[in-house]
């Protein structure tokens, strides 16, 4: 995104060995259909209007069927030449779902979910592709029938695709839940005890998981087995209506159930039980009241009275009314380039990178670096692997996610960077290239209180604020 980190397609040039990607001539009517969508312009007719609309909806399901056959015709590519390089069976094809994810500036895992949905439309569900085609199904509605039949054999999967027959029209009208209803229906007419049994496994991939919300909100999200799920729900529940009842409390009742949720997890009401959360803020906003934001890792930007207030109330052990947390701040300073933002860095002869550089990079990267992937650092990756005379230093790392720096080490994959030899000052930058030669570009996003295009430069000194409960009278290090 603008502003958090640039990201661009270079280019592309032919890797060594086979032919580049300009070669593909077919994709200059790709770009010239584009340029024709992209010059239309609306009229005055509502019937028009209306129209073009569907019209473009048609065009945007063609493009995605095309997609899918292009994705799968890559694969099939990709494994001929592993083959031919005498790459085992089973490691075949790897690397082909995240370079299908950067082409269409998706996440990695997106890319996977994308190459696995193609497949099956392609190979299995002939007639669903051939509704994509014609526009009487989107993306995400094929999508839908493809995985609620992902359990049934290929055979059993071209059967029920036979019999909802999408291309000829038996979706007109359905929305998601009746679309989702049918294909269960019919994956279970053909296969109960499967449908059955991935029921019974539905429950090993119960899990946490955290994503952001507008106005410094996250969405904390359980999925459970659903007798669980009720009893959680029914038991926060009961304690609100007991709350409620009693008149005493005057937040609402869904508050309440928020609030106890927290306690219980955590045991404490402000939620913060021996863990550290991490600030990143400029001086100005932290002692002159500035109103440059901050930013939180693994949330994003907040404002930066939010951030003082966090800070503070902590530091005062009364983050919430009646309660003494007993919380410690720490502060770190962190110098960066007027211009740029860019992070000052130090250099290690260590092979592993020490925790304060880790630190560091993690501050300066905030999420994983390959382009279109926001999940979390859990890496602090070479960008020119150590066995290659790479240094353990800040210009040659970057933090990348688990899957993006094992994707990273396949074959016909190189990542390298020109930070070490600009000028003092840039942003750090991660160049990487594909086995197809395309070349892809991350640049480190800016943090709070870069200025922008034409703002003259400020020095500004930048500080971790971390937040640690002490417990049983011991400090919890932030470190």
């Amino acid at each position: 995104m603008v502003g958090i980190r640039g990201t661009q397609l270079i280019g592309s040039g032919a890797p060594s060995g086979g032919a580049g990607p300009e070669a593909a001539v077919p994709g200059a009517r790709v770009h010239e259909l584009t340029g024709a969508v992209a010059s239309l312009r609306p009229g005055s007719d509502r019937a028009e209007l209306i129209n073009q609309l569907r019209a473009l909806e048609d065009l945007k399901s063609a493009a995605a069927a095309a997609q899918a056959r292009i994705a799968v015709a890559f694969d099939a590519v990709q494994r001929s030449a592993d083959a031919a390089a005498g790459v085992p069976a089973d490691e075949r094809g790897r690397g082909v779902a995240a370079q299908v994810a950067l082409a269409r500036r998706e996440s990695p895992a997106k890319g996977s979910r994308l190459l696995g949905l193609a497949n099956a439309l392609v190979t299995e569900m002939p007639r669903t592709l051939a509704a994509l085609d014609t526009g009487q199904l989107n993306e995400w509605r094929a999508t839908l029938l493809v995985k609620e039949t992902a359990c049934l054999s290929a055979e059993d999967r071209c059967a029920v695709d036979e019999e909802l027959a999408a291309d000829t029209g038996t979706f007109d009208g359905a929305g998601d839940k009746a679309i989702l209803a049918a294909a269960r229906a019919a994956a279970y007419r053909r296969d109960p005890r499967t449908v059955t049994q991935r029921a019974s496994h539905a429950a090993t991939e119960r899990h946490v998981s955290l994503r952001p919300a507008p106005d410094t909100m996250t969405y904390l999200t359980a999925l459970l087995p659903v007798a669980q799920g009720v009893a959680v729900h029914a038991a926060l529940s009961r304690h609100a209506d007991t709350l409620r009842n009693a008149g005493e409390d005057t937040r609402t009742r869904g508050q309440i159930m928020a609030d106890t949720l927290v306690e219980r997890t955590t045991g404490t009401p402000a939620g913060i039980s021996g863990v550290e959360i991490q600030l990143v803020m400029t001086d100005r906003t932290l002692f002159q009241s500035d109103a440059e934001p901050a930013r939180l890792p693994g949330y994003g930007i907040v404002p930066a009275g939010w951030a003082r207030s966090l800070l503070n109330d902590g530091n005062r052990g009364d983050a919430t009314p009646g309660h003494n947390h007993e919380l410690k701040v720490w502060l770190r300073r962190l110098f960066t380039a007027p211009a740029t933002g860019e992070l000052v860095g130090v250099d290690s002869r260590a092979r592993l990178y020490p925790p304060g550089l880790r630190r560091f990079i993690q501050a300066r990267d905030d999420t994983c670096r390959t382009p279109y992937c926001d999940a979390p650092i859990r890496h602090i990756d070479h960008i020119i692997p150590w066995h290659h005379g790479g240094t353990t230093s800040l210009a040659n790392g970057a933090g990348l996610c688990e899957a993006c720096n094992h994707t990273k080490e396949l074959p016909g994959w190189t990542a390298q960077t020109g930070t070490a030899t600009t000028s003092p000052g840039t942003r750090h930058v991660l160049d990487i290239r594909t086995p197809t030669g395309h070349h892809y570009r991350s640049t480190a996003p800016p943090l709070p209180g870069t200025p922008l295009n034409g703002d003259p430069p400020v020095m500004a000194a930048h500080y971790f604020g971390d937040l640690s409960r002490a417990r049983h009278g011991q400090d919890v290090p932030a470190a």
